[in-house]
């Protein structure tokens, strides 16, 4: 990394992260904590001042030609850069048409580009290649609390890749092979994991600090004239390709297609390319469905389908839990407290919190194949396969 880089990356760690944890606690001891215009405007100036001094020298420096680790790690610090902005009200996409910030966005724009992503701090940065140099991985703030949310969605990020992973190594076998449990196990003990760390995350955080202080940051910002939505934590291939592998959602329904085409350059190059490698396989279910009729009966097909519908259980847990638990707690029920001004943008995805809110029980619903009318869920197809078990016992 190239010492422009190397500084720029210094101070997102240590005077970025001080001055936002100041700002934050300025907020918090407000009895409207939702307030941010007018509150630490100098804490404010020093945080624009500063890192555009970074960046302006970056801009100039051009491609420095370091290689993706380089690139990537400028790409999420001038993105967390552009986050923090947000956050404090510097930038705001409702009331402008193009970003305040030319050189950041001109950064941005440069970087991303020439990654394949898109040109904004991506869920990533702050998880799966999320650095930590002596212990310390980088964030917006000090706050124990965000440090508990980046910490947990890692892991249950990491926890999906696995179950995935293991999913994905089935295919090459066959649904027939008999060491696939092994894989079946291996999934399924990955689901367990991102099941705890939900729980975690339930039992441990913080409300008000979560949307308060950790939530804010992930708002939707301009870079040029484009909005872009904020990071969130199912921007990597892994959780979607347990959506295909499983059969439980399907590339050409057009509400998922939908939902493919928008995450896909918030993900990792390779991530991209894993999800679509992934799009042209058949669903294990569908695997199992086509052979029930000759095969039914035989040891490896109820052995197969049996761990099958045990994988999309714990699937369909996490799901449930991140709906029913996560965003309620989170989210849903903190916002029922704030005016209407301050409700607006208050998701990272961009669209009002209720439209959020129907498309996220719509994908909970897909993912623990929920019986509904008006969609269409894999629901009676895993019935058919539930069916075709016989009694453990016997």
């Amino acid at each position: 990394m190239r010492k422009k880089a190397e500084a720029f990356d210094h101070w997102i760690r240590t005077s970025f992260v001080a001055i936002n944890t100041e700002l934050e606690n300025l907020y918090f001891a407000q009895q409207d904590r939702a307030r941010v215009l007018g509150v630490g405007d100098s804490l404010k100036e020093r945080l624009r001042d500063e890192g555009r001094t970074h960046i302006v020298g970056l801009l100039a420096e051009g491609n420095t030609g370091d290689g993706f680790v380089s690139a990537f790690g400028v790409l999420g610090n001038v993105g967390l850069y552009l986050g923090a902005l947000r956050r404090h009200e510097l930038t705001n996409p409702a009331r402008e048409e193009r970003s305040p910030f030319p050189e950041a966005s001109s950064l941005a724009m440069h970087v991303g580009a020439s990654l394949g992503m898109v040109p904004r701090f991506a869920t990533a940065h702050l998880t799966t290649h999320n650095m930590a140099l002596a212990g310390i991985r980088k964030s917006f703030t000090s706050l124990p609390d965000e440090f508990l949310f980046i910490d947990e969605n890692t892991r249950g990020i990491l926890a999906f890749q696995r179950a995935a992973d293991a999913l994905m190594r089935i295919v090459p076998l066959g649904i027939s092979s008999p060491v696939n449990d092994v894989l079946f196990d291996a999934a399924q003990r990955a689901l367990g994991d991102a099941i705890r760390s939900n729980d975690k995350l339930f039992s441990k955080l913080d409300v008000d600090r979560f949307f308060y202080s950790v939530r804010p940051y992930y708002k939707p910002y301009r870079i040029g004239r484009q909005e872009y939505r904020g990071a969130n934590a199912g921007d990597f291939s892994g959780i979607n390709e347990i959506d295909l592998l499983l059969g439980l959602c399907r590339a050409n329904d057009p509400y998922y297609a939908q939902l493919l085409v928008d995450k896909m350059l918030f993900m990792l190059p390779q991530d991209q390319a894993r999800l679509r490698e992934c799009m042209t396989y058949r669903s294990l279910l569908d695997e199992l469905l086509a052979v029930a009729d000759q095969h039914a009966n035989e040891a490896w097909f109820q052995r197969n389908a049996r761990s099958f519908i045990e994988v999309c259980e714990l699937f369909a847990r996490t799901a449930t839990q991140h709906h029913d638990m996560l965003v309620k707690r989170f989210i849903e029920k903190p916002a029922e407290s704030l005016v209407e001004t301050d409700l607006q943008g208050i998701t990272a995805s961009g669209p009002p919190l209720p439209v959020l809110l129907r498309s996220l029980e719509t994908l909970r619903d897909l993912r623990v194949a929920a019986k509904r009318g008006d969609l269409a869920t894999r629901c009676e197809d895993l019935a058919q396969l539930r069916g075709l078990l016989k009694d453990a016992a016997g």
